[in-house]
């Protein structure tokens, strides 16, 4: 495709419009959009000008998802997690280069890393902005931070930090290798076999270093997190996300919602056997992985109605094939279904995201000046969420990386 398309015949949705506009068209030109809306009005703003055309066959399309809990490097207890723990550095950029291209084919053109091993994320997300491989705009955490033997210093590659002045360094580590944001593993989980869910790993002090010192460099704090009790005094020290948050009750959930943290909630994480199963994940993990997943319900619609700001992960790889569709799409229906509905989870994978990255200008919607970063669907993400699994098109950065029904194909200059 030229670095110059018209897209028409379309249905244009995103989390700006109030429904999904008829008739519309997107001119994209280097990379980016250059008009979006009536086609039209589009076709006026092209004038006379000489671009190839492709029918959408009155597709839907919408922004490109943005997965905010992504690990390209996760092992797991169990033999294929044990394969990733022992590949050696080339082995392992990779591997995680492969599962960049199988995400962005799953419709997720923008992810945010949030624990990767020995920094190889970094080599990769430069690759991927060169063009060398196919794969989502990145943006990552690098190591999460950890206490030793604490949550993820295997899985996640996290680095074990003890005391303020460790915690503080870890984190000037991270944004000197080029951290967009930081992660801070502050309780158990449940791939930990050596801890519980509700296991507090880092004291006030290395939770107020590891914030404070971030804050101060312009770097955003995520963190891993299942108990209230250490949640909220993290909200308090000004945490700007939780990830998973299994246990939140409703004083947390309020403050958080005060305090304008946000909740990635990871739904599938609970209720993901036969992934487990599929990657020889041990008994212990899977019980306590969905022994907690009504509780996880429970915080996460105490999240919606406190009106905390939520938004997509799926840390499952998002590309994997499970119960019929993708791990990031089976997330947007937990999402959905729980409560969030179909508009509404529109924005937490799209337009939401963009905002807490502070890339709204470029990224969540279909509108001038921002990345062709675009899918299709044969229905209306807006109105049903499981639309999305019929992606079946995407384009990123004004190119087209996934298109099953030739599309590209189908137009002529003109």
């Amino acid at each position: 495709m030229s670095n110059e398309v018209l897209l028409h015949n379309l249905y244009l949705v995103d989390a700006t419009r109030e429904k999904a506009l008829s008739l519309a068209a997107v001119w994209v030109q280097d990379g980016k959009i250059s008009a979006a809306g009536p086609e039209d009005e589009v076709r006026a703003a092209l004038g006379n000008r000489r671009v190839s055309e492709v029918d959408m066959a009155g597709r839907y399309v919408s922004p490109g998802l943005i997965n905010m809990h992504t690990h390209l490097s996760l092992s797991l207890p169990g033999p294929r997690g044990a394969e990733v723990k022992g590949m050696n550095d080339f082995e392992l950029a990779l591997y995680m280069a492969d599962g960049a291209a199988r995400s962005l084919a799953s419709g997720v053109t923008s992810i945010r890393c949030v624990g990767e091993k020995r920094h190889a994320d970094f080599a990769l997300r430069s690759a991927i902005d060169a063009g060398y491989v196919p794969g989502p705009r990145m943006f990552t955490a690098g190591r999460p931070l950890s206490c030793t033997g604490g949550h993820g210093h295997t899985s996640s590659g996290a680095l074990e930090c003890d005391g303020e002045t460790e915690f503080r360094r870890g984190v000037r580590q991270q944004i000197k290798a080029g951290a967009d944001l930081i992660k801070v593993m502050i309780s158990g989980g449940i791939s930990g076999q050596h801890e519980k869910i509700t296991t507090r790993q880092v004291t006030r002090g290395e939770l107020e270093a590891a914030i404070t010192t971030a804050h101060d460099w312009g770097k955003k704090v995520t963190a891993h997190a299942g108990p209230a009790g250490i949640i909220a005094e993290a909200v308090e020290l000004g945490l700007d996300c939780v990830e998973h948050g299994y246990e939140l009750t409703d004083k947390v959930t309020d403050l958080m919602a005060s305090m304008g943290c946000a909740l990635v909630p990871t739904l599938v994480v609970t209720r993901c056997k036969a992934f487990f199963d599929e990657l020889g994940v041990p008994e212990w993990m899977q019980q306590r992985s969905l022994g907690a997943g009504e509780r996880h319900l429970q915080s996460y619609r105490s999240a919606l109605t406190s009106g905390v700001t939520v938004m997509l992960g799926s840390d499952m790889p998002p590309f994997w094939n499970f119960e019929g569709t993708s791990a990031v799409v089976r997330e947007l229906e937990h999402m959905s279904e729980q409560g969030l509905g179909p508009k509404a989870t529109l924005a937490a994978g799209t337009l939401i995201p963009a905002h807490w990255l502070g890339h709204e200008h470029l990224l969540g919607s279909v509108e001038a000046g921002k990345y062709a970063d675009l899918i299709a669907t044969e229905g209306d993400p807006s109105l049903d969420t499981s639309t999305y699994r019929s992606i079946s098109w995407v384009m990123k950065n004004g190119e087209v990386t996934r298109d099953d029904v030739s599309l590209s194909l189908a137009g002529a200059a003109h």
